[in-house]
């Protein structure tokens, strides 16, 4: 789940030839409420349709930035699952084919790197910039993105004018009066209005449930009568309830940094969970550079980094810095590093280099961009649906009250990130769309085993998620990277779960116990 607090006065992580072949989607097996919906056919009826049409590969255009030999699409999905034959919406896809024998090729992997409102289109990249620890995997599949509904390419939201430029410092995300929280409110609920203006209808059906459907109807344009996906984040989640939904339809499945799916957590509770989690892993941080005063001069305890930090938004607050960074931008910034320990180095420099008397870097990293256009229209488009699926996926506290008591208690113990993240989701407060109930999570028949990758001090994703996950499952494994705490570990080096996520991917490999890997190399200063 990547994702920066945005709200502010503006409303604000050699290609084989490939033929679709027209297999048959199979029958959907899920349980429950959702088995015979007038959804579940109107899946059936979407997935056979796209197996029958396939997909037109062709060069990617231009502007989308995916250079040859990748692939680019569209898989054409009902906007309403429960009719059909109605408004069709385009899904942007992409693919890479293996780069292995027709032998050895074992179908498509099809990503999703999160959010909601990430794009996958960049994962085929993997295979052109020759990265390692995929390459084996590559071999036996293509790898193939897409834009969920609503992201970038398809049917992309927004709930305000994307090309409206930035203006900065936002507000501080940490209420210092009643006033500061009414205008806090004032701009949550603006921006959800904003969502129904610009969202029309489009709007009520951006749920992780037609996201799910849309990944069947892919999976059947593509020709595959099993899915293999790699969810990372916000993507564990889909991939669980895809699980659900379509049991049958799993060939292997990979969950990276696991979203809890307890009903009673989705959402609201989710993103409580986040903000003990993140300053947990803050002071992880904070405590590396300590270890490291020697290059960055910051502070050789972890009690005085804090204590510079601190200092530092405060000085924000009295004067942005540059005029542009205040605390908000500043926590927008630092944010990265207790996602990722390859940006503690990094962030830490920028802050080493404020404090030997250059804010110059800090201005750059932190500040506003209002001539990148494009690269604010797509941080737009990711919170829009961000915000869209969210709340609209389960019910959310519509009373203030709660919300206000809720961040208050935790803030007294989690400062850093507590009300960034509260400001984030309150549009969902007063949410114009219908609210769906979270779907059960849990094996249905003929879902095979499943693998959860996960850090130990995971901060957007706290363990406790993947602890959840494993139990609903049955069968699966989890593989567990000891005392790291970076979000999206199969990126990493660390042999130790690089090997379980590819034995699993090309041979089904599946150890008879869950497995604790040794931490990857910490970051170098």
């Amino acid at each position: 789940m990547r994702r920066s607090a945005v709200l502010g006065s503006a409303g604000t992580l050699l290609a084989s030839t490939l033929v679709a072949g027209a297999i048959a989607a199979p029958q959907a097996t899920a349980d429950g409420p959702y088995r015979r919906s007038a959804e579940t056919y109107g899946v059936k009826t979407a997935a056979q349709r796209a197996a029958k049409q396939g997909i037109d590969w062709a060069d990617c255009p231009a502007d989308w930035g995916l250079e040859k030999p990748i692939q680019c699409g569209w898989v054409s999905v009902p906007l309403d699952y429960a009719r059909p034959d109605g408004k069709q919406i385009r899904i942007a896809v992409d693919r890479i084919g293996n780069t292995g024998t027709a032998e050895e090729r074992q179908g498509a992997l099809v990503y999703n790197p999160g959010g909601p409102g990430a794009s996958g289109l960049r994962f085929p990249r993997r295979v052109v910039t020759g990265n390692a620890l995929w390459a084996g995997v590559a071999k036996a599949y293509d790898f193939v993105g897409f834009d969920p509904r609503g992201v970038g390419r398809s049917s992309p939201l927004s709930c305000v004018d994307p090309q409206a430029p930035r203006t900065a410092p936002k507000p501080d995300p940490v209420p210092g009066s009643e006033a500061d929280k009414r205008a806090g409110r004032k701009l949550a609920a603006e921006y959800a209005a904003g969502c129904a203006e610009r969202g029309g209808d489009l709007l009520p059906h951006l749920t992780t449930l037609n996201t799910a459907r849309d990944l069947d109807v892919i999976r059947a344009a593509l020709g595959e009568r099993r899915l293999n996906f790699l969810g990372v984040s916000y993507g564990t989640y889909l991939g669980a309830v895809y699980a659900t939904l379509f049991p049958a339809h799993v060939r292997r499945m990979v969950m990276d940094s696991v979203v809890n799916p307890r009903t009673d957590k989705i959402w609201y509770g989710v993103n409580l969970d986040q903000n003990g989690a993140f300053e947990r892993r803050l002071t992880d941080w904070m405590t590396w550079i300590a270890a490291h005063d020697d290059v960055f001069g910051i502070g050789d305890t972890e009690a005085e980094v804090r204590r510079q930090w601190e200092k530092l938004r405060a000085e924000a607050k009295r004067s942005p810095i540059g005029g542009l960074v205040g605390p908000a931008e500043l926590v927008d910034h630092f944010q990265s590093a207790p996602y990722y320990d390859t940006q503690w180095a990094p962030v830490a420099r920028v802050w080493s280099s404020y404090l030997a008397g250059d804010p110059q870097p800090l201005i750059d990293a932190a500040g506003p961009h209002p001539e990148d256009t494009a690269g604010n229209a797509a941080a737009e488009n990711s919170t829009a649906v961000y915000t869209a699926v969210e709340c609209a996926d389960a019910p959310w506290p519509t009373d203030w009250e709660t919300w206000d008591r809720d961040n208050t208690l935790l803030h007294a113990e989690h400062p850093f990130f507590t009300w960034s993240n509260a400001w984030l989701n309150l549009p969902c407060a007063t949410w114009p769309a219908k609210r769906q109930q979270p779907l059960e999570i849990r094996t249905g028949k003929g879902l095979p085993p499943v693998l959860l990758v996960q850090a130990e001090r995971d901060a957007a994703t706290p363990y406790q998620g993947a602890l959840e996950l494993h139990k609903r499952l049955k069968g699966s494994r989890l593989v567990t990277e000891e005392n790291a705490g970076s979000h999206g570990i199969t990126t990493l080096v660390n042999p130790c779960v690089n090997g379980k996520v590819e034995a699993y991917l090309l041979r089904g490999a599946l150890d008879g116990h869950d497995t604790v890997c040794a931490p990857h190399a910490p970051p170098t200063p």
